[in-house]
């Protein structure tokens, strides 16, 4: 379907995702949640982490995207890497 539609027009992909997330002011402990209180890393401003900890903000940008118009949406990967993460 996605092959299909490219075909036929230009698809639009969401963006941004960083500066939609910073908008939300989230401090230390929303990064955290209940899943990674324990965790003894600094963990503000690892916004892949939000994917665990906040899932319904993320949810609500992407939906936000969709809804603005966007045929593909993704995930924020932007820092899921080892290096990112150590």
């Amino acid at each position: 379907a996605l092959k299909a539609a490219a075909r036929e027009r230009i698809l639009v992909l969401d963006g941004a995702m960083g500066t939609q997330i910073q908008g939300l002011g989230f401090s230390e402990d929303h990064f955290r949640g209940d899943r990674f209180g324990g965790c003894a890393c600094h963990q503000q401003g690892n916004n892949d982490l939000l994917i665990l900890s906040q899932p319904k903000a993320i949810e609500d940008i992407h939906y936000a995207y969709a809804k603005a118009g966007a045929d593909i949406v993704e995930t924020n990967t932007f820092s899921s890497t080892s290096i990112a993460q150590a």
